[in-house]
């Protein structure tokens, strides 16, 4: 019996060897990060208030959730202090991005590296220099301080994003409407706006998002009746493992998959 003699088979090029090393780290890169997600949301059902150990399959950390009082009224601050700061980060950066695109002044570098230095910022710096901004001018801390905080940092994204857009942006598009009779406001929202649209939409969607995951400079600005979810988040797992975190944790995952795929669906339709 002869056995083939596998010294002669082709050895994988340097190409290839590298092509399945790749791919291996790809693997073990997702595998890294979302095998703890994974976990995460199959312990949102474990019966057992200890986390490290499986006793059953339950739904009941899902129900304390929904009727935890305090939870649900920091979700609500949440929500309100987003919604607030994501439409006046927008405005703003909008605004901000085409005075600076538009009109040329002495002083334009040095006020666009200033508005984005909350971007690069330490944001227990940022935290720390509002708290003392705001005690020096005897402003109360709450919802209205926390907003603020919130747009400081929030802005200069959207901005950033609609200047990308506008740099892009053929400018004899704002010429011909100027030339049909439009005024400069109106060529401005019925021309310059809806080219902007998918700028504005991604910057107000990191604002949002940057503002309901914010602690540290929440931490300094808020009051006890404006406790957002990362803080009370935050005050929940300094005490210990609380299964209803988890539970939180997969409603969030959920919600977050489902706004991806509307958003999906929404770019399919405008195709």
């Amino acid at each position: 019996m002869r056995f083939p003699n596998f010294s002669r088979l082709p050895r994988p090029s340097g190409l290839a060897a590298m092509r399945w090393s790749f791919s291996a780290w790809t693997v073990l890169v997702f595998v890294f990060l979302y095998v703890p997600i994974a976990v995460l949301v199959a312990y949102s059902f474990n019966d057992s208030r200890l986390n490290i150990v499986w006793s059953g399959f339950t739904w009941k950390w899902y129900d304390q959730l929904w009727s935890n009082t305090p939870l649900m009224r920091a979700l609500k601050n949440s929500l309100v202090i987003a919604g607030i700061t994501t439409a006046a980060s927008v405005v703003m950066g909008t605004a901000s991005a085409w005075l600076l695109h538009r009109y040329r002044f002495r002083g334009a570098g040095i006020l666009q590296t200033l508005i984005g230095v909350p971007m690069m910022m330490p944001e227990i710096i940022m935290g720390i220099s509002l708290l003392v901004f705001f005690a020096s001018i005897s402003m109360k801390l709450g919802f209205t301080t926390v907003i603020i905080a919130h747009i400081t940092f929030c802005f200069p994204f959207v901005m950033v994003a609609v200047q990308a857009r506008l740099a892009g942006l053929d400018p004899a598009l704002e010429e011909a409407a100027l030339d049909l009779g439009a005024t400069p406001l109106q060529a401005f929202r019925l021309v310059i706006v809806p080219c902007l649209r998918p700028a504005i939409v991604a910057g107000g969607l990191m604002a949002f998002t940057l503002s309901m995951d914010e602690v540290i400079v929440t931490y300094f600005t808020a009051s006890p009746g404006s406790t957002t979810l990362p803080l009370r988040v935050f005050g929940m797992a300094k005490v210990g493992l609380n299964p209803m975190l988890n539970a939180l944790s997969a409603v969030f995952i959920v919600a977050t998959i489902a706004f991806v795929l509307f958003s999906d669906y929404l770019k399919k339709l405008s195709r």
